[in-house]
């Protein structure tokens, strides 16, 4: 049994189209592979060294391993969110997919419904990337106090506001109106968000650390909870608190960016703690994969494999280091979705011989081997992988 796992989630690295991809309109959807060639080519020494060069072809990446597992596993569940990918991998089968209004805007019923309730009108209304709407409506919400509406490829509902126009207080309330209206089946949204921002001007709009997400919780148990209720820590670093809506977990860091998220697990590795150390770093994804930037893409994980290399050597015998990814992103496809792909599996302890382990059938095969790891529940689906790593 090993005392700590960590488990990090690098945000929409797909490693090809799964085989329902044209379902999603996602052939020929390859997140790690395609971006690589589009970016002219991509060095990952560690991430190499730990087998991911033979889960797909990557351009620059070499196949090898060293005392490491490498597969890829199936998204069980229906849709490509993140709150669907990270729920499956701790036991939950989603097989209805949440909400999105990517194409359309929120409903006219719901807006309606909002603005009775909040008191504020609403402006926006679009899928937009948060920072460039703000510069596009910030300076009328200044002169109006409307509030403004958006979504995006993911389910969600966010909310941006100036501080100095609406009190934090009164935005999280607003939001709090939203979550409730949004529990209708019809506007099943996942998380509700609050965006507030700071500044006088489009020049100088900027968003603050006060963000706040109002999730749905799980519909069911998952391994967070069996964990800690049997008294093993479970650490959230990242949007896992948020994604889970606080369920299970027993100690949350909130990051500011990858580097800042791979700071944490630095500082965490030195902590004595018995447990899961689950870990969400979103900048591929938000900052990369929706807006189709390869090159961005390329040198964040870059930047992640250097990271990474840094803190290495400090997992002890007792740690497996577990790295995977929650859906797809491929910064080549048209759109701004999320791509319906395959997700890899590398896993790691200084003591493994390591080889391949064969395609899983579904990401709660992770929660399996965690809850076999620490002898509590095992989740309704999911094989653990625990036995083959030697």
């Amino acid at each position: 049994m090993y005392k700590r796992i960590f488990l990090i989630v690098i945000d929409s690295v797909g490693v090809g189209e799964l085989p329902d991809a044209k379902d999603y309109n996602d052939t020929g959807a390859n997140t790690l592979k395609n971006l690589s060639i589009e970016a002219g080519g991509i060095k990952l020494p560690l991430l190499e060294k730990l087998g991911i060069g033979n889960i797909t072809d990557i351009k620059g990446v070499k196949r090898d391993y060293k005392n490491s597992f490498f597969g890829k596993m199936k998204e069980l569940s229906i849709g490509k969110d993140t709150m669907t990918g990270h729920w499956e991998m701790m036991g939950l089968k989603v097989t209805k997919p949440f909400k999105t209004f990517t194409d359309t805007g929120f409903p006219t019923d719901l807006i309606s419904e909002l603005e009775e309730k909040s008191g504020r009108k609403v402006i926006g209304n679009i899928s937009a990337s948060g920072t460039e709407i703000i510069k596009e409506l910030g300076e009328r919400h200044l002169k109006t106090g409307e509030i403004i509406v958006y979504t995006s490829a993911d389910s969600v509902l966010q909310i941006a506001a100036n501080e100095e126009v609406v009190p934090l207080e009164e935005l999280y309330s607003i939001c709090k109106i939203a979550r409730e209206i949004t529990l209708k089946d019809e506007w099943r949204v996942g998380r509700i968000i609050a965006r507030p921002f700071i500044g006088q001007d489009k020049n100088t709009f900027k968003r603050t650390p006060n963000r706040h997400d109002y999730a749905l919780e799980p519909f069911d148990r998952t391994v967070l909870n069996a964990l800690a209720d049997a008294g093993f820590d479970v650490v959230s670093v990242g949007k896992i608190y948020d994604i889970f809506n606080g369920s299970g977990i027993t100690e949350s860091h909130p990051i500011k960016s990858n580097h800042d998220g791979m700071d944490k697990v630095s500082e965490l590795i030195d902590k004595d703690f018995n447990g899961l150390c689950f870990i969400n770093l979103v900048d591929f994804d938000a900052l990369y994969g929706h807006r189709r930037d390869s090159i961005g893409y390329k040198n964040c994980l870059e930047e992640f494999d250097y990271d990474l290399s840094n803190i290495i050597d400090k997992f002890s015998e007792d740690d497996l280091l577990i790295i995977t990814a929650d859906h797809g992103n491929d910064p080549t496809f048209t759109g701004t979705d999320h791509t319906r792909e395959y997700v890899p599996l590398l896993v790691y302890n200084q003591k493994l011989v390591g080889g391949e382990l064969k395609v899983r059938e579904s990401f709660s095969d992770l929660g399996a081997t965690i809850s076999e790891n620490f002898k509590v529940d095992s989740p309704k689906i999911g094989d653990s992988f625990l036995p083959k790593l030697k």
